[in-house]
């Protein structure tokens, strides 16, 4: 058999699929594995987004559109975002693809040239550093303590500014800490980056609906609209509109990086689905009542697993401003060994023991960039995650 590429031998398997793989698999064999590996709602489309999707079907709304997205959807995410974001951008300045992954890798495709640098705060989504070796750039991973609220602080962003930094990754709301920048706190960081007009500024704010106590998640752009020539902002239907399985994703930003990044989807991807599109159009022009009420749903679990995880012995967590998810710190039980006899090392171990022993998936630290922590979702019924929680409070109830 003739050799794969170096490019494929490296990629890495996604560690979140392979452990919901795993807890798939032990659920086939019919043992009741809390998923607290999830990342995706929990929730249902709303009806009416569904409802437009089927009625592109009936109305065979089903070729091909502009292979950089349908102009009508175009226009409605240029009104979302002067809405909500309160920036104006030309349709022509917006690129739709098939998900917000792919457009984060043609993103970087884009922008990154071999042995450029990116700079990836931690901890960080599992695929960003995946993506910037894949564009031939080289991951430098900025460590954002749990005392820093896991945000990056202009100290750190300029201590990691090199010559040859290209681009910096910006995730707020940020998965998988749940940390959400203020307006003040991304302005002191473009401080430091206007020195920089040569590195691009490249945002995720996939969570950007889904956010806590009050608090909003300013976009960069909106927050610098002075530096709109060097971001490039990367948002989606998923999270928000919980639409993961529609794979709807969009960007916006200069023209002539966006034109770009849409040639790359050209070739890579092809048009985004015709039906997914004519769906994120009722998306973002219906009733969007649903969004408070989910907010309020995911708050309450919150308070809940932050309730309870502070009364586990060994585990403690910051109060995540957004997403779905809790980052727990597990140094606690560092150290000591499970009531099976496992040594618990480090978060992967953890997080191993935990599956095997306790049924309850989880994601460790590690896969983000920042131990020892683990990751639990907390989109799953309440009645599952109490039923999770006792779980991980019996198995600490047995270290040794």
């Amino acid at each position: 058999m003739p050799k794969l590429s170096l490019r494929a031998t490296a990629i890495r398997p996604s560690p979140t699929m392979a452990i919901s793989a795993r807890a798939a698999e032990m659920k086939r064999q019919g043992t009741d594995v809390i998923p607290f590996s999830l990342g995706e709602p929990d929730f249902h489309t709303p009806s009416n987004v569904k409802e437009a999707g089927i009625k592109a079907i009936t109305s065979d709304f089903t070729k091909y559109t502009a292979a950089d997205g349908y102009a009508p959807l175009k226009r409605a995410i240029a009104a979302k975002i002067l809405q909500d974001n309160r920036v104006a951008f030309a349709p022509e300045q917006i690129v739709i693809g098939s998900g917000a992954k792919v457009i984060l890798l043609a993103s970087l495709l884009t922008i990154v040239d071999p042995g450029n640098e990116v700079i990836v705060p931690a901890p960080y989504w599992v695929t960003y550093p995946d993506h910037v070796e894949m564009a031939g750039g080289v991951p430098i991973i900025v460590a954002c303590s749990e005392t820093s609220g896991f945000k990056l602080t202009p100290e750190l962003l300029r201590g990691a500014l090199t010559k040859n930094t290209r681009a910096i990754i910006f995730n707020s709301p940020n998965n998988p800490s749940g940390a959400v920048y203020s307006g003040d706190e991304i302005r002191a960081l473009a401080a430091v980056l206007k020195e920089r007009p040569d590195v691009w500024i490249l945002t995720d704010e996939l969570y950007e609906h889904i956010t806590f106590d009050g608090h909003r998640a300013p976009s960069f752009v909106e927050t610098c609209p002075e530096m709109a020539e060097q971001i490039i902002s990367v948002n989606g239907f998923s999270k928000g509109y919980v639409m993961t399985g529609w794979r709807l994703g969009f960007a916006a930003g200069p023209l002539e990086v966006i034109k770009s990044i849409g040639d790359l989807l050209s070739s890579m991807t092809g048009s985004p689905s015709s039906i997914a599109q004519a769906a994120g159009i009722e998306a973002l022009a219906g009733d969007k009542a649903f969004m408070e009420e989910n907010r309020r749903v995911f708050q309450e679990r919150r308070d809940l697993v932050l309730e309870r995880v502070g009364q586990i012995p060994g585990l403690d967590a910051i109060r995540p401003a957004g997403t779905f998810y809790v980052y727990i710190n597990c140094a606690g039980w560092i150290g000591r060994k499970s009531s099976a006899g496992r040594a618990l090392g480090k978060d992967v171990d953890v997080v191993a023991a935990l599956l095997e022993e306790a049924e309850v998936a989880a994601v460790p630290g590690e896969v983000f960039g920042l131990s020892p922590f683990f990751r639990i979702s907390i989109a799953l019924e309440i009645d599952q995650i109490r039923k999770g929680l006792d779980r991980i409070q019996k198995f600490a109830s047995g270290l040794r």
